[in-house]
């Protein structure tokens, strides 16, 4: 798989489960805040994602037909034969258990991490079973929608579990839902919040994604600080846009390359429904990039599958 002249895995995606009645996301917010307010939060959220739809000529979500997942798993796979995609990891695929199961129907071509809550009462239990049972090789968290400190010592037991089994966390800081977006605990969409657990935890790797969502120089610091910070580049980076100062896609991979070196950054895409699919665009437009910062052959290998393929112990 190599259509682009180089091996690409995608690290972040989401598997897009589909069942019918399903409306997870409304009904998280409206346990949090209540019909009237939920709807208003998820129509806000909704103007800025047709916005990048236009942006992006993406097509929208489609509706109306339900694909159980043993076919939306071959329509991943079809997809990525198509556009020259080796593997994908996916951050979440409706539960721990149902995850394990996509992957098993094609594991060489995806991989997953755990997600479930993270202050949950045996969190630290399930991450175990979900790694050496089930065979996932990470664990995903948001940090912007937790509703306690990130850095809470109620959560130790979770890093130390990740530590000992030696497996990466990625961790959401800064904004959430592409604009419009709630945040639980405004202390946690800062990065920098991570660092006393990374300081406990010297080899727990941590990877956030989005280039740190509008926490750039926050995010820079904490890499600084701790070489076991990782960055991914997955997503259409729109938050750009809403910072005080010019910024773009080549600027971010310069200061990170000046910075941190290609060993630390891991392409990914967040793509996570059809009819798009893998979201080649956000491929076309970061190689589009470093080629023209004149990043060296063996850096875009790194970036685009060495690093991810090491992390996830392929």
């Amino acid at each position: 798989m190599n259509l682009y002249g180089l091996k690409v895995i995608d690290f972040h995606s989401h598997f897009p489960v589909q069942r019918p009645g399903g409306r997870g996301r409304r009904k998280r917010l409206v346990d949090r805040y209540g019909e009237e307010r939920a709807d208003i939060i998820l129509e806000n959220s909704r103007m800025y994602r047709n916005k990048w739809r236009r942006m992006w000529a993406f097509e929208p979500p489609e509706d109306g037909v339900i694909h159980n997942d043993h076919e939306q798993a071959q329509r991943w796979v079809d997809d990525m034969d198509a556009k020259g995609l080796e593997r994908v990891n996916f951050m979440m695929g409706g539960g721990n258990d149902n995850l394990a199961e996509i992957i098993k129907m094609h594991p060489e071509r995806f991989t997953g991490f755990a997600h479930h809550p993270l202050f949950g009462e045996d969190a630290a239990e399930e991450l175990e079973r979900a790694v050496t049972q089930l065979g996932l090789k990470g664990y995903k968290l948001i940090a912007s929608g937790q509703s306690k400190p990130i850095d809470s010592k109620e959560a130790y037991p979770v890093w130390e579990v990740a530590e000992k089994l030696q497996i990466p966390v990625l961790a959401h800081f800064g904004v959430l839902g592409g604009g419009g977006g709630p945040a639980y605990d405004l202390r946690n969409l800062n990065p920098l919040t991570f660092w006393k657990v990374l300081s406990d935890f010297p080899t727990l790797k941590l990877i956030v994604p989005h280039f740190g969502a509008c926490y750039w120089r926050e995010l820079l610091q904490l890499c600084w600080q701790c070489p076991n910070v990782y960055v991914d580049t997955s997503g259409s980076n729109q938050w750009m846009r809403w910072m005080p100062y010019d910024l773009d896609l080549k600027k971010l991979f310069r200061k990170a390359m000046e910075t941190m070196g290609p060993e630390r950054l891991l392409f990914g895409t967040d793509s996570s429904y059809f009819p798009r699919g893998f979201s080649v665009e956000y491929l076309r437009e970061q190689l589009k990039t470093c080629y023209e910062l004149g990043l060296r052959e063996e850096e875009i290998r790194m970036i685009f599958h060495d690093n991810a393929a090491k992390l996830l112990r392929l």
